[in-house]
């Protein structure tokens, strides 16, 4: 059964920079052949896309995003990685990987397995 596991710091400074780190196990989602993205939920609104790797390590971010992420993966260890620079207050959210299996690559439905989810916490 798949699973996949956020871990990282629950708050952060604001201009400071998030890493996050997820680990996929299980199933054929450890494989090659699927992209793993990040997806966002800031508190009392919808999820956010922020982007996505291929198996090949080509990235596709949300242009809002974009200057300020970036993601990354190492399929040996079955791990995708988020850094995130100039944190702002409105950063703050709960953070999910998730796997996509199919449709388009920037909706959040595209993704079928996901995360618990981490809570980000931009603060001073």
């Amino acid at each position: 059964q798949a699973q996949l596991q956020e871990s990282g710091p629950g708050l952060v400074k604001p201009s400071q920079t998030l890493s996050l780190t997820c680990t996929v196990s299980g199933g054929s989602i450890t494989t090659s052949y699927y992209a793993w993205s990040w997806i966002r939920q800031p508190p009392g609104k919808g999820l956010e896309w922020m982007g996505v790797i291929a198996y090949d390590g080509s990235t596709y971010y949300s242009p809002s995003l974009k200057s300020r992420t970036s993601i990354s993966r190492d399929n040996a260890k079955n791990t995708e990685y988020l850094q995130m620079n100039s944190l702002k207050p409105e950063d703050t959210a709960t953070y999910y990987c998730a796997v996509f299996t199919g449709g388009a690559i920037n909706l959040p439905k595209s993704y079928n397995y996901w995360g618990q989810g981490t809570q980000v916490t931009v603060s001073s």
